[in-house]
């Protein structure tokens, strides 16, 4: 019930996610790009499947059958976490329906490329190793199953190798951050360091599940099998704080321990709770053959090293930045829910097919007691499992209805620029430009920059390619990308305007190439939209490529700007901060208010703008 109950808060944050997009959903910004569901969500859950490929390694390659009572719990586990790693990536990718990019569009240079092709290769992988214990149920799909058997070697060897190559290559990653990950996380040595705590992680997390499910069903610890691995996981864990601690000495960087920050001290509660617990208890014959204090030692230990890879994957960065970041509750909500959808798949495997010697029985079931309902004790809900998904479906929805009403307001941040009509149907006549929706605004007083370019009829000098009754168009309608030149021509519409495709030689004359390379010039149609008619437009169009947004309100502010301040002697009128200035939040009595912003350049700066003609008072700037 707590599951489903997480779930269906989850799923209503979901949904306003991929409606709205990542800026109603999410805390992050330009300066902290990658959050909680990077941190946790990804590279914590890619170090918490790590028990698949260890434990496979284990059984199949060290020829250790003693521990092959663990390996179909350990595969579907690393299974169900991959999935979702992929889920979670889903919910940061800012276009998430492009995530199959990266198997049409190669980079091999780049550590993301590969990091994405594991992770795509290994959890097929993984399905490839788990699909014969399903299989089992059935015999329509046995032949399937008999091949599969047969290449299980080759399957786990690909498998090994592709997991080795990925929880390595996540640290690779984090070889080109030198300047912004903290001294005590960077090394050059973080592949090797991913990679033996992903194996240490791997025993932990065995041990952690194997220990969690024999509780909530009732079965017998495996402490036999688990001691094994404990006895394992104290030489994995020596090793990995030998290589950690020896790696910052010989750097030189020893005395960052001892320094006192927040840093060092996140450094020292990471390693006390991630090794050294651990090994105490590990080492231990007596503690580690109690379940108690070998759950306890797993559960710190895990957390442990989640907390490592959400501290190299965000956490000691925030100071090189200067900019603050904190996960919102709903990031905090996604990511639960994730991990809590996991579980609920494994709950229902385990129940359904042999991922264990023998099915679990229902634990709220009572088969041997004959059902009796009393109608003044209260509501039969049925039969156990009629029971239990009534009771989970009410769960959810009810979960559901409470994420609804605890999300934020209605009203999405919108992408650009407002127009000129909306600004005036708001009661002003300065538009407040926001390119990449995250807050940071330019002001633009339409009325006096129309009135220096000439009046009501140079309109054209700033508003070329004009949509269709459209005389104030917002920028972005065209300047569709923040960075990249994209088309703005529309062939299909041209096609029904000119009598479709009866009339391909109005533009295309018969003799020519009928490509867009010999296609009339843009201009000779649209003599009244484009710029180029404009002798002193500071943006000449060509043809039918838009330059990126940011090019183009550069390229139509700046220079004009720098013009203006050789005419007036004011040097700091072509500046950043003649215009740039930080998110504007409204005051009492219609004053416009601003926070204040601490650039990374160190230079702050404080402003106050006041209504109703939305006045700009001097910059105060203090270096």
């Amino acid at each position: 019930v707590i599951l489903w109950s997480i779930l269906g808060v989850g799923a209503s944050v979901a949904l306003w996610r991929f409606l709205l997009g990542l800026g109603t959903t999410t805390a992050l910004n330009d300066a902290n790009p990658w959050g909680l569901w990077i941190g946790f969500d990804v590279l914590g859950g890619v170090a918490l499947a790590a028990g698949g490929f260890v434990i496979t390694a284990t059984v199949y390659v060290l020829n250790r059958e003693d521990l092959h009572h663990l390996a179909r719990p350990a595969v579907l586990t690393a299974f169900l976490g991959y999935i979702a790693v992929a889920v979670g990536l889903m919910f940061d990718l800012g276009l998430p329906w492009n995530i199959w990019h990266p198997t049409i569009y190669w980079n091999p240079n780049s550590a993301l490329f590969e990091v994405a092709w594991c992770v795509m290769l290994y959890l097929t992988i993984l399905g490839l190793e788990f699909l014969p214990v399903p299989l089992e149920s059935t015999s329509r799909f046995a032949a399937i199953r008999r091949f599969l058997v047969k290449y299980r070697m080759l399957i786990v060897a690909a498998g090994i190798m592709l997991s080795t190559l990925h929880q390595s290559s996540l640290g690779t990653l984090f070889l080109a951050m030198p300047f912004r990950l903290h001294g005590l996380w960077y090394s050059q040595l973080l592949p090797i360091l991913f990679f033996v705590s992903a194996i240490g992680l791997g025993l932990m997390m065995i041990c952690f599940e194997s220990l969690a499910t024999s509780y909530l069903y009732r079965r017998k610890y495996e402490t036999g099998l688990l001691n094994k691995l404990a006895k394992a996981a104290v030489w994995v864990l020596a090793i990995y704080l030998v290589v950690r601690l020896g790696d910052i000495a010989v750097s030189g960087k020893f005395g960052l321990i001892f320094e006192g920050t927040w840093e060092s001290t996140l450094f020292i509660a990471e390693i006390i709770i991630s090794v050294v617990i651990p090994v105490v208890v590990f080492a231990s014959p007596r503690l580690r053959n109690l379940p108690g204090p070998l759950f306890a030692a797993c559960t710190i230990g895990v957390l442990g090293f989640v907390a490592n890879r959400l501290n190299v994957g965000g956490i000691t960065m925030l100071r090189a930045v200067d900019a603050g970041y904190f996960p919102s509750w709903t990031e905090f909500v996604i990511s639960a829910s994730v991990v809590s959808g996991a579980a609920l798949v494994f709950f229902f495997a385990v129940e359904r097919f042999n991922v264990w010697d023998a099915r679990p029985a229902d634990p709220e079931a009572e088969p041997e007691r004959p059902v009796k309902w009393r109608p003044g004790a209260g509501t039969w809900l049925g039969t156990p499992g009629i029971a239990g998904l009534k009771k989970n479906s009410l769960a959810f929805t009810l979960a559901c209805a409470v994420g609804f009403a605890m999300l934020p307001g209605g009203e999405a941040r919108s992408t650009g620029v407002e127009t000129v009509a909306t600004q005036q149907a708001r009661g002003g006549d300065v538009l407040r430009i926001d390119g990449n929706s995250d807050g940071f605004l330019v002001l633009f007083d339409h009325e006096i920059h129309k009135k220096k370019m000439g009046g009501p009829d140079s309109c054209k000098v700033c508003h070329h390619a004009r949509f269709p009754h459209d005389k104030d168009t917002g920028c972005y309608r065209c300047h569709t990308d923040m960075y990249l030149p994209v088309s703005i021509f529309n062939h299909d519409s041209h096609v029904a305007y000119l009598g479709g495709n009866q009339a391909c030689d109005d533009c295309h004359p018969s003799e020519s190439n009928r490509g867009k390379e010999g296609t009339k010039d843009c201009a000779e149609c649209h003599k009244d939209d484009l710029s180029l008619l404009v002798p002193d437009a500071p943006i000449p169009m060509k043809k039918w490529v838009a330059p990126g947004y940011t090019d183009a309100m550069h390229g139509l502010c700046i220079s004009c700007h720098k013009e203006i301040a050789g005419r007036i002697g004011n040097s700091e009128h072509g500046s950043c901060l003649t215009c740039h200035l930080t998110d504007i939040v409204a005051g009492k009595e219609g004053e416009w208010t601003r926070r204040q912003a601490v650039f990374s350049n160190k230079w702050v700066i404080t402003t106050r703008l006041l209504s109703p003609k939305v006045k700009l008072d001097r910059f105060l700037v203090d270096k």
